[in-house]
């Protein structure tokens, strides 16, 4: 698959991925203390992602799911939203442990996912 069709799969794959990340944000319960709910999602998103990459090397599978799907589905930029916003309104130490959390869990997520992957 290349081109326009490339594209739009790519896009449709984008807007699974976006729905779904909302339902699961949805299912989670908010907390002030920490996004749990954004933690969860960028881990599985980070696993998926990890697992896609050492099942394939096919390119098309990659730009839909790993683009697409799991573009759409994870989030870094609300996580370093939040981790501005905490920085900002909880204090220093609230920002930098919830970057940290999300980057040290979704990095070991990446390897997990890469490792079951085989």
């Amino acid at each position: 698959m290349t081109g326009i069709a490339l594209a739009l799969a790519v896009a449709a794959a984008g807007g699974i991925g976006a729905a779904l990340r909302h339902l699961v944000d949805g299912l989670v319960p908010a907390r002030e203390r920490f996004p749990w709910a954004l933690l969860l999602i960028n881990a599985t998103g980070s696993f998926a992602l990890g697992l896609l990459v050492s099942l394939t090397s096919d390119a098309t599978w990659h730009a839909v799911v790993g683009t697409g799907l799991l573009g759409g589905y994870t989030t870094f930029s609300t996580a370093s939203l939040d981790a501005a916003v905490r920085w900002v309104d909880g204090g220093r130490s609230d920002g930098v442990r919830s970057a940290v959390v999300m980057l040290v869990v979704c990095v070991a997520a990446a390897f997990a996912g890469s490792a079951v992957g085989g």
